[in-house]
């Protein structure tokens, strides 16, 4: 059946950033996972987090909408990239640097991780 993505993470647990992955902060985020494809390469649902930085390395592709708040994504080479309510954009697989929530936020995402 088709899997409708409710907006909220009411009832998920709030869990911390992963401290060897932490630069600045103390953010909890919350996954709400709606929907994983059989082979389990293909995932969606809706994320949120609090204020922070955190390292970043992306085996997966990403889609992201965000839904509230403010996120830079600094790549290794120094380049930023700013996101606000209301901007899609998809993260490459490969991808490696920071991830910086700068206002409480909120994202629908689609994860596709190739098999190896």
């Amino acid at each position: 059946p088709i899997v409708r993505i409710a907006h909220s993470t009411e009832g998920h647990a709030r869990v911390p950033v992963d401290a060897a992955r932490l630069v600045a902060g103390s953010p909890l985020q919350v996954v709400a996972n709606v929907y994983s494809d059989p082979s389990n390469a293909f995932h969606c649902g809706v994320w949120e987090g609090d204020v922070g930085t955190w390292r970043v390395a992306y085996t997966e592709h990403e889609f992201c909408h965000l839904l509230a708040g403010r996120v830079r994504m600094t790549s290794q080479d120094g380049s930023e990239q700013m996101f606000v309510t209301g901007d899609s954009f998809v993260i490459p697989a490969g991808f490696e640097g920071l991830w910086e929530v700068l206002e409480p936020a909120r994202k629908l995402y689609a994860v596709y991780e190739p098999p190896t």
